[in-house]
């Protein structure tokens, strides 16, 4: 499920950034700057939500932004930097990122 920020998922369009990594075998300070750095986007001007995804050291996370600014700005953090850079150095094995801008977007609750 999507952690909106408003509690509802926005009206499109929006943008999704879409990262997917491979965790690495040195770890140390990872879940650190995970926690700290979910919590300066979330701060973020134009953050929507988000949605993470981890199993044996493979996951996804997703963030959903009102525009491409808001984009560039989270990209531009310091800390946001400091971590990319840990995270070439020694976190991951392998990540790729995508910027898409999602123009029709449908969630269902289908309860039981």
């Amino acid at each position: 499920m999507i952690n909106w920020k408003e509690d509802t998922a926005p009206s499109p369009p929006y943008y999704a950034s879409i990262f997917h990594y491979l965790l690495g075998d040195d770890l140390e300070g990872y879940a650190e700057m995970d926690e700290i750095t979910l919590d300066l986007a979330t701060q973020t001007d134009g953050f929507l939500g988000y949605e993470s995804h981890n199993s044996e050291g493979r996951g996804s996370f997703i963030s959903y932004w009102r525009d491409l600014e808001a984009i560039d700005t989270w990209r531009k953090n310091t800390t946001h930097l400091q971590a990319k850079t840990e995270g070439r150095r020694r976190w991951y094995k392998y990540y790729h990122a995508m910027i898409a801008k999602v123009e029709s977007a449908h969630f269902h609750d289908l309860k039981s």
